[in-house]
């Protein structure tokens, strides 16, 4: 890996900014894979002037284009084997590699780049931790079309590439995770899912050294409509409370449904206890008004406590129990009114 020197000789000043700038424009997108990896070949294309960019993913024994431009973009879905191409090289060997030639390389498929036209190609592998997760390759028509700057440009870009495709792929392209993760009456995540970005979040926090509220609530009276008017409008008054918890929190925001009546929010990157109040402030705003579900008006109710990373704890469980005390002592407090 070049030193901050070698990359700064290596790679032409308007071109670092530009990699500035196709690093801020993918993080800003999140965890859409498919948006992540078509923004990522468009611009690895453009940033190196060549003709075509594809990432492929390794799956199985495969390597598989999920995202194409240029004249690589006819190919998108193609399947290789790992075993005779350049990429699957390059994710076995986690180095990036370079063909001068595609015609004089037995490392490649030959007939694959005859087929799409590649004269030359970088391929650099997209590994996070010890995952290599696929290969982000960029060709072009002509024999010899790129050297050390082309190289290091891609390596600077595939460092964050591989950690968005490594999350995106495991959290949010996964079906059975998203199945596993989800809870099917409000589509908010679940236990395992509040766990999962928690435990995330925190660990974020303490590289940078931010602050995270953990707020628990615990809906008032729903076991009073179950008795009395069934469980449709125990449902019902569910769907609603998560609606309005929805509308009522940041979009960096989680929110998720526990189990039952208990429900939490993540909220990240906040800097005080107001940041937090303002929040539960505007969701006990939004919970004034009933629910009107056949002619019968449902009032929508919530016990609210919360505690901050790291003032309070900075052990995910306790942070869960300071908070879920908290909210039992605003639930005992009511009742003794």
């Amino acid at each position: 890996m070049l030193n901050e020197e070698a990359l700064s000789q290596a790679i032409p000043q308007s071109k670092m900014l530009k990699i500035i700038e196709v690093q801020t424009e993918i993080s800003k997108i999140g965890m859409d894979l498919g948006m992540v990896m078509a923004i990522a070949t468009d611009r690895a294309m453009k940033l190196l002037e060549a003709h075509g960019a594809v990432i492929e993913l390794a799956e199985g024994d495969d390597m598989v284009y999920r995202a194409a431009s240029g004249l690589m973009e006819p190919c998108l879905g193609l399947r290789l084997s790992r075993h005779s191409s350049l990429s699957g090289l390059c994710v076995e060997k986690s180095e990036i590699l370079y063909s001068a030639d595609t015609l004089e390389d037995d490392r490649v498929d030959k007939a694959a780049c005859i087929r799409v036209g590649i004269g030359s190609m970088i391929v650099v592998p997209l590994k996070y931790e010890d995952n290599c997760v696929g290969v982000l390759k960029v060709a072009s028509k002509n024999k010899e079309a790129f050297g050390e700057s082309e190289t290091c440009m891609l390596s600077l870009m595939s460092d964050m590439l591989a950690a968005i495709v490594f999350h995106a792929i495991r959290f949010s392209t996964d079906e059975l995770y998203r199945r596993a993760t989800e809870d099917p009456l409000t589509g908010l995540g679940n236990r395992a899912k509040f766990y999962d970005v928690l435990r995330q979040q925190l660990t974020i926090s303490a590289r940078k050294n931010l602050k995270t509220a953990v707020v628990m609530l615990d809906m008032d009276g729903l076991k009073s409509t179950n008795d009395t008017y069934g469980h449709k409008a125990g449902d019902a008054i569910i769907q609603a409370f998560a609606e309005r918890l929805t509308n009522s929190a940041r979009s960096i925001d989680t929110i998720a449904r526990l189990g039952g009546d208990e429900f939490a929010i993540i909220l990240p990157e906040v800097r005080s206890v107001q940041d937090v109040q303002c929040v539960i402030e505007r969701l006990q705003s939004n919970l004034q008004t009933p629910l009107n579900w056949d002619d019968v008006s449902l009032p929508l109710k919530t016990s609210i406590g919360f505690a901050m990373y790291p003032t309070d704890s900075d052990q995910i469980n306790n942070l869960v129990e300071i908070a879920d005390q908290r909210m039992y002592q605003d639930k005992r407090a009511k009742k003794a009114q």
